[in-house]
């Protein structure tokens, strides 16, 4: 893998083939409890991001990675630069969109495989991974047939399809996790350590759908961990601190 090369533009994209570019991104945080004091986090950070590329993002702990990745998805307000996504054949500033225009980005556009899965209490993991499918109106069984197919390439045991989530083990829940981002046919996916909790051969699954995805002009970002998914899967890197 090559060292990215970073780039910079106060205005929208006008490169045609991109899908994602975040220019000059900063943020900092402010320890209110500890008087006020302001830790730079991001200083600066850009990204270019073509269809069919996976870019990972490299450093130390603290050094950002994981603020970037949650800026790309509007979790974290940022102090200054733009996030440009092509959703829908139209460049949109992420940190300018009302929540309703958000919302609609993150249903058709941009897709994120979290480390953590969050769930209502009760609520069965297929109806869990396959909401964001029927949210953009799929047929339930149709919706619950896809997931089902991903449930079991990633070796989720079918005794589970029908149980809530909140008691399982935090491989299976990365497993549904996988299984809703998956589902959707994102043109953009953010994937935070999508293998962290997973054994040799459920990695190895997640490597082939992370490629296949790749394959069909997805672009990716994502905080690898595991050197050997790196490898395989990102075409560059970004690194930090």
């Amino acid at each position: 893998m090559k060292t990215l090369q970073v780039l910079s533009s106060p205005t929208a994209p006008t490169n045609t083939t991109a899908l994602l570019q975040a220019d000059q991104l900063y943020k900092n945080f402010v320890l209110h409890h500890q008087g006020g004091v302001q830790l730079p986090v991001l200083k600066g950070v850009s990204l270019t991001v073509h269809p069919g590329e996976c870019v990972a993002l490299q450093g130390a702990s603290g050094s950002g990675k994981s603020t970037f990745m949650r800026s790309l998805y509007a979790n974290y307000r940022i102090d200054s630069g733009s996030i440009w996504i092509k959703h829908q054949d139209h460049w949109v500033d992420l940190p300018k969109l009302e929540a309703h225009d958000l919302i609609e980005v993150r249903q058709h556009t941009l897709g994120y495989v979290s480390q953590f899965l969050r769930v209502i209490p009760r609520v069965p993991a297929v109806d869990v991974a396959a909401d964001p499918l029927m949210e953009l109106g799929m047929d339930m069984e149709e919706a619950k047939a896809k997931v089902q197919n991903l449930f079991s390439r990633l070796n989720l045991s079918e005794r589970l399809w029908e149980l809530s989530p909140t008691t399982f083990s935090g491989g299976e829940k990365q497993r549904v996790n996988i299984a809703r981002a998956f589902s959707v046919n994102y043109p953009i996916l953010l994937l935070d350590e999508p293998t962290s909790a997973l054994d040799a051969a459920n990695r190895e699954v997640v490597m082939q759908l992370i490629e296949e995805r790749k394959a069909q002009g997805c672009a990716m970002v994502g905080i690898f961990h595991d050197d050997e998914v790196r490898e395989r899967v990102c075409d560059r890197t970004l690194s930090f601190g």
